[in-house]
């Protein structure tokens, strides 16, 4: 049994089928390499290389079967002998093998897979290196071919050129475009007034020597009465074209159309490619607006967005969906923007703004409709299980594993949010790039900290004063972590360092106390955290939050029941509207042992709230097991 395998893949060899399905398959590679290349400059449909791919998967199938029948010898096609026959024939040892074509037809055919397949695997951003040290794309354009054998388009050689500058030109923000005379200067030096004689190494080096890290090649064909606009963007350094276009016109009287649109479609090409870079991974796909202008909006929008200034945020995703109502990347972060802010009726109606639209989306986009629209009207669960959709899509996606950890952590099963968090900062480690925002290593931090695992999370912020130094948040973390080790000394110095962004910042008191609060009750020191409580209570008697945060530590920790009572009684008296003072009230009441007023309360909270809250859910469960008992032992 065991020499089966073996003699099978000796009848293998001796038929030639391992040579045949290597030269089959390195031959199949280098075909739709060059399909995929010429597709876009020769018009391709879309599906062309799912075709190619669909007959050579067809022939690969018929070439193993006649090559296990056949063999192609020098005098033709014959038959191949069976093992056993074979085996009645001498076979002479001392014949070496010959040196065969098909040999070097093979070497020839895995040299160039390995031509084609190494940039592939060892591939750069393709737009990594045009742009020059002040973010600009330095651009150079070329004259454009007359290739329709009618002397009358020899004028718009140069006029489609000299439209293509002045038309960038006008957007020196993102552009810097080499000027007509610079171009038309190094041509008449380099002899190069016949463009016929224009060769693209010409082009290469011309460009190279206007210093122009991107260069627009072209040419103008016809058709019949239809006039053809060719185009390519191309690498000065490499060769390589980033991308072509091709616009049809009916007539010379239109060629000013075809230019304009032309001149928009690189343009818009340029600037969305190139800005798309600075956007996480995750949500490049969801990019759905062709306008540059409203990108433009939208990346302004992220940057504030990951600054966590979300008013700032909200009113450049705004401004975006002026430009482009379907936009939907930008309505799906005005939805969280207004969450940030606490603006639920907002959140939901830009929520439901953005579900409306979903007939439009692409598959991703609607898994991420979805996560929103779970987050806000359905439970963790929920949107755990849409986030786990994207990963289905790719599992290298970072954003989705950080989605599933922070619901982990709504539903208190902390080891689960760990490991997705953890999975979060291990692909952009893996990719060498920084996280979208300090709270990929703040959140995890946190995390850490209330599972006592404070050795990682002194390795994290480690990491973390790497990628964002000096951060805010990153120090408030710091602060919390050295107070629950008892390093009073190194916490005083963060606690510093946090007090003197305060001041830059220009926070109020109540505001920095109120913070200086939440250091402390962080790391259970509970004597500081009320005495800065207490402090804006004596300026500020009726400040809700810190009613209600005051009682909800004195709850905590058992003790001043009395007192944290009056002081949430007052908040709620003052602020009937808002459900996480009542919440609190009904924690206050259990906590006295008062289970039945207790369960009213949170029941009418419960009623009153739209979204899931877990903890107010646990809450209840303890209540009514409490009344429970107490019936039971009656």
């Amino acid at each position: 049994m065991t020499d089966k395998p073996n003699n099978f893949w000796e009848e293998l060899k001796r038929r030639k089928v391992v040579r045949v399905v290597i030269g089959y398959l390195a031959s199949a590679y280098v075909l739709l390499e060059l399909t995929s290349i010429i597709a876009e400059p020769l018009g391709l449909p879309a599906w062309t290389i799912k075709l190619v791919l669909v007959l050579l998967c067809i022939g690969f199938i018929i070439t193993v079967l006649i090559s296990w029948i056949y063999d192609f010898t020098p005098e033709g096609i014959k038959k191949t002998e069976t093992a056993k026959s074979v085996k009645g024939k001498l076979q002479p040892d001392s014949i070496k093998r010959k040196f065969r074509i098909s040999d070097a037809i093979i070497g020839v055919l895995l040299v160039a897979v390995v031509m084609l397949a190494y940039p592939k695997i060892f591939k750069k951003d393709k737009f990594e290196d045009i742009r020059d040290a002040d973010g600009r794309i330095s651009v150079a354009v070329m004259p454009f071919l007359n290739m329709t054998n009618d002397t009358i388009w020899n004028v718009w050689q140069d006029g489609i050129k000299d439209n293509l500058i002045t038309y960038l030109s006008n957007y020196s923000e993102d552009f810097k475009v080499k000027q007509i005379e610079s171009i038309n200067g190094l041509l008449q030096t380099e002899g190069l007034t016949n463009y016929a004689s224009i060769t693209p190494s010409a082009e290469k080096a011309l460009s190279n020597k206007l210093d122009a890290n991107l260069y627009i090649s072209g040419s103008i064909t016809q058709s019949g009465s239809t006039i053809r606009i060719n185009t390519q963007l191309i690498n000065s350094k490499t060769g390589e074209i980033f991308k072509s276009f091709q616009i049809n016109g009916a007539s010379e009287d239109k060629v000013f159309q075809v230019i304009d649109s032309t001149s928009i479609a690189i343009k818009n090409f340029l600037i969305i490619s190139v800005m798309e870079k600075e956007i996480v991974e995750d949500f490049r796909q969801l990019i759905s607006t062709s306008s540059p202008e409203a990108y433009r909006y939208y990346m302004y929008g992220n940057n504030a967005f990951y600054e966590k200034d979300f008013q700032v945020a909200k009113n450049w995703y705004l401004q975006a969906i002026e430009i482009d109502s379907s936009f939907t990347e930008a309505i799906r972060m005005i939805s969280y923007s207004c969450g940030h802010l606490g603006l639920s009726n907002e959140r939901k109606k830009w929520c439901l703004i953005l579900y409306e639209k979903k007939p439009q989306m692409s598959a991703q986009e609607k898994i991420w409709a979805d996560v929103v629209y779970t987050d806000i009207f359905e439970t963790p669960y929920e949107v755990i299980k849409s986030a786990r959709l994207l990963l289905a899509y790719d599992d290298q996606m970072p954003v989705p594993h950080s989605l599933i950890g922070g619901n982990y952590f709504i539903l208190k099963q902390y080891d689960k949010a760990i490991f997705e968090m953890e999975k979060e900062l291990q692909i952009y480690e893996k990719w060498h790039s920084r996280p979208r925002w300090v709270d990929s290593y703040t959140s995890l931090g946190h995390l850490y900290n209330i599972t006592g695992n404070y050795r990682k999370e002194r390795k994290l912020y480690r990491r973390a004063e790497k990628d964002f130094p000096d951060h805010p948040d990153l120090i408030f973390r710091q602060a919390i972590l050295s107070l629950c080790k008892g390093k009073i000394r190194k916490a005083n110095k963060y606690i510093e360092k946090y007090k003197s962004f305060m001041d830059e910042s220009e926070w109020d008191e109540t505001r920095i106390n109120i913070s200086m609060a939440i250091i402390f009750s962080s790391a259970n020191i509970i004597e500081n955290a009320e005495l800065y409580y207490r402090k804006v209570l004596q300026v500020d008697p009726d400040n809700g939050l810190v009613l209600n945060n005051l009682s909800g530590l004195f709850f905590e920790n058992d003790m001043k029941m009395e007192e944290g009572m009056r002081l949430i009684n007052k908040a709620v008296e003052l602020y009937p509207d808002i459900t996480l003072f009542k919440h609190t009230r009904g924690e206050g009441l259990f906590k006295q042992g008062k289970f039945e007023e207790a369960l009213l309360q949170l029941e009418e909270v419960q009623d009153l709230e739209s979204g899931y809250n877990h903890d107010l859910i646990l809450t209840i469960k303890e209540v009514k097991k409490a009344i429970a008992k107490q019936k039971s032992e009656q």
